[in-house]
Formats: C-alpha cells, structure tokens, sequence
C-alpha cells in the first residue's frame, strides 16, 4: 500500500464480492465509504442488502466501524434504459452470438467507476475499490484488468487527480474469495473474525441475478441456478471442502 492513500470509496453492491472488497478496504485504509449504483436492475433486492451488511459489519466488527464513513446510491436509470440485457430485461439467461452471455451490461462497470470517481473527487477519497475479476468471470471486457487499468489512467487524467483503482478480487476464483473474506476477518481483531465475516457473506449478502430472497442455501440466499448463484454455489463448496 502507498503510504500517500489512507481512504478508500468502495463499489459496493451488497454481493458477496463487493462485501469481501469492503472488508479489505477496511483492514487497510483510515477511511472507507461505499457507494452503490441503482439501474434498474432485476435484482434490486441487492440495494436492500447492502444496508443490512454495512449494519452487521459495523455490529460484528467494532474495530472496523469507527473506520465506515457515509453510504451513497446513485440512481442510474438511464443504463437500464440503454441496456438490453437479462439483467436489466424479463429475459431467460442465454449466450449471444457475440460469445458473451445477455448478462453483460455494456459499460456498466466503466460507466460505474466514473461516477464513484467523480464522488471520491468531492469527497476527497483516493482509492476506488471494485470486486471485478478476470478469473471466475463470464468473459465481461469491463472486468478485465486492463481495462482497469486503462481506466485509472483516464480518470486520473481527466480529472487530474492521481486515483488508484485496487482490485482484490481479479486473479483469485470464487473459492479463494471466500477464504480471502476468512483471513480478513480473521486477521480483524473480532475474536473468531473469521468465520463470523463468512457467515454474514452467507446471510445477508445477495448474488442471484433472479433476486430470490426466498430459498436459503449452504453459501446463502438465491434461485441456485442462474449463473452468480451457480458460481457462488461451487466457490463455497470448494472452500469449504479444502
């Protein structure tokens, strides 16, 4: 870490990924906000879930609360409106001909991390971090590290500010996110910080791009067939038979 960055704006959409992120902006920086983005999505349940998390954090773990400064949501109506996708549309999971799957929301994380750059701007925080990852991924361009990369270039440019966009997730799988959540928590002073990080994963994050709150699994709530589900399912299972 660079000693110059002591806060962090964390892109934080109430998922298992972004709570994992969350955790490890709080280990390392001074002061950490988050901020979440409403697109219409289908899963708004997750906007819901994120209040819930941020509760249980500041609950279970004390020394990271005096850390957590002020949550946001931005409403980014217009994205659903360009997007014509299974995440934003009443439409059945698939794979297009372009070879990726209607889940991919074109720009959504470019158009996400301009905005949570613009906010850090004014809110004076330095590092942007994001849960994406170009490892257990569906082949999204947006989470590919160069893209990062290429995006802290021009954000820092175009608002001459020197961002640094911190990606804690993008060369583990989902196996090693669940267990990058146990070592943090572990590693949080909260006695038995680490189980008790990866049982409020378990409970209060959401993945499920259905939005289904309704059936409760082994790793959480959801359908257990779309494809988050699907990969979070197998990332638990994996973690928790190593």
């Amino acid at each position: 870490m660079v000693a110059m960055h002591t806060s962090a704006l964390v892109l934080f959409s109430g998922g298992q990924d972004s709570t994992t992120c969350l955790a490890y902006a709080l280990s390392r920086y001074e002061i950490v906000e988050t901020v979440a983005f409403d697109y219409r999505q289908r899963h708004r349940v997750e906007l819901e879930s994120r209040l819930t998390v941020l509760d249980e954090m500041r609950v279970n773990f004390p020394q990271w609360a005096s850390k957590l400064g002020e949550n946001h949501l931005l409403d980014l109506a217009v994205l659903g409106e360009v997007s014509e996708t299974s995440l934003t549309r009443d439409t059945a999971f698939q794979m297009q001909s372009s070879g990726l799957p209607n889940t991919f929301v074109p720009g959504r994380n470019l158009l996400f991390l301009t905005l949570a750059a613009a906010l850090a701007y004014r809110r004076g925080l330095q590092v942007l971090v994001t849960g994406v990852c170009e490892t257990d991924f569906s082949g999204y361009p947006d989470c590919r590290d160069d893209s990062m990369k290429a995006m802290q270039l021009a954000l820092s440019l175009g608002m001459d500010r020197r961002f640094l966009i911190e990606t804690p997730l993008m060369w583990i799988d989902k196996a090693a996110t669940w267990q990058l959540a146990y070592s943090l928590g572990d590693q949080s002073g909260t006695p038995g910080g680490g189980a008790a990080l990866v049982e409020l994963i378990v409970e209060h994050t959401h993945t499920c791009y259905l939005g289904e709150r309704g059936r409760r699994h082994a790793w959480g709530y959801g359908c257990g067939e779309c494809p988050a589900c699907a990969l979070r399912a197998r990332g638990y299972e994996r973690f928790t038979c190593a």
